[in-house]
Formats: C-alpha cells, structure tokens, sequence
C-alpha cells in the first residue's frame, strides 16, 4: 500500500512536521510505502495558469504538475497535514489541489459532466489551529471545511473519506504531555487504517 502525505506548513519545527513524520514512520512501520510532499520545501507554485483550465482546447500542464502526477499515480491513501488559517487549508494546499487533482487525474470528462478518476483511493487529514477544539466545532468551522474541502474534493475525485482529525489550541508553548497525546492519536489513526489494509 502507498501513502503520500502532503503536508502544508511552511516551518521545519513545526507540529505539523512532528504529525507528518510520525504517520509516516508508522505505517512504513507497518511495511506501507510514503512519499512526503513537502509543498514549502518544493516551492510548489500554487497558481492555476489560464493554459490549465479546461475549456475549448485540452488543458497543457506545466512540467511541475506532470512529474507531481506521476508520483501520485500509484498512491492508495492521500493524507493531508496543514493548519488552519482563516478557518481553511493554506493557499499552498489549496493551490495544490487545483493543479495537481484537476482535469486529468482528479477527474475526466465524462457525458454530462465529469467522471471521478481516483476511485478507490482513501483520504486522511490531520489540521491544527490555535483556537480550541471547541470553538473549532461550536462556531461550525469543521462542519464547514469537511464540506467545502474533505467532502467536495473526495466527491469529485471518487476517494474515500476515511478520517479528519482535528487538534485545536495547538499554539506555541504548548506542552509536551499535549503533543504526545496528539502524537499518540495520530500513530492509532494510521495503525487502523495499515491493518483495515493489510
């Protein structure tokens, strides 16, 4: 089984980076293979171009989505690690999405609209916000991101939603009884998902 973990935090010391390298050690563990896609490390550019929106003619992509294309071809589990700012994923990982899951490996034309191409595939995300949980979930904001992203983009595309965990207050100073117990939650979500796919 292949997991690509996409993560979106622009800090190397970063909760984000600790959850991000802790799925990964542990379903490699397990004996699953991982392909991080670091998207500040990278740079990836996240502007849709005009020559990549579909319309009278074929889209062209750039060379950066081709490769990124290529290297998610054979992915099964597609995990998304980013904080939350402003209530939603970062620009980079939204760009992301919009060039890399488009036209072409997201989904293909089909009579009538469009045909979801990743059909099979599972999705898992991991976000973190300075707000509390509590807010996070008494002011709708979850509700609200699972639909508009988690939801549209797995409908669109055909992939499973298997997971969103959120850990809110996650702010700087925060202790590291509170970073293990969210270590802990993220290595139990990636050991149920490696052995319901073993």
């Amino acid at each position: 089984m292949k997991h690509a973990v996409i993560l979106a935090h622009p800090a190397r010391k970063s909760l984000n980076m600790t959850i991000a390298q802790t799925y990964r050690a542990t379903v490699e563990g397990m004996g699953h293979a991982v392909d991080v896609r670091d998207l500040y490390l990278m740079r990836f550019d996240p502007c849709l171009k005009a020559a990549e929106i579909p319309g009278p003619r074929a889209p062209v992509f750039r060379d950066d989505v081709v490769r990124e294309r290529a290297r998610l071809a054979e992915v099964d589990v597609f995990v998304f690690v980013y904080p939350f700012w402003f209530n939603a994923p970062p620009a980079i990982l939204k760009g992301y999405v919009d060039r890399v899951f488009g036209m072409g490996f997201g989904f293909k034309p089909g009579l009538g609209g469009n045909s979801p191409a990743l059909t099979g595939r599972k999705l898992v995300s991991f976000s973190t916000s300075g707000a509390p949980d509590h807010w996070v979930r008494d002011t709708g904001a979850m509700t609200a991101l699972t639909r508009l992203f988690d939801d549209h983009l797995a409908g669109t595309c055909g992939l499973t939603v298997v997971d969103h965990l959120h850990f809110g207050g996650m702010v700087s100073g925060i202790t590291e009884e509170a970073v293990g117990d969210v270590l802990s939650r993220v290595r139990q979500a990636a050991q149920r998902l490696g052995a319901s796919n073993s």
